[in-house]
């Protein structure tokens, strides 16, 4: 996936989306990031994670919403 950075594997964290050789998911990151986390927060407690794995969970998630189609549902 994204650089080969990213997996997912049903065996893996019920097949969510992880960073590669870790049980570490993409979400984790996401809502971390989401909290206001700094990229070096992050990396505190995950001290196998490089900025480089951050970024890819972020260009994963965009590549996830890039071709999402919305429907609006009109008010009643």
């Amino acid at each position: 996936m994204i650089r080969g950075l990213i997996t997912v594997d049903p065996k893996v964290c019920h097949g969510k989306p992880c960073i590669r050789g870790t049980r570490i998911m993409v979400s984790n990151i996401l809502s971390q990031l989401a909290g206001g986390y700094g990229f070096d927060q992050i990396k505190e407690g995950y001290p196998e994670l490089t900025d480089e794995h951050i970024k890819a969970a972020i260009e994963y998630a965009a590549h996830l919403v890039e071709d999402e189609d919305i429907f609006l549902v009109p008010a009643e």
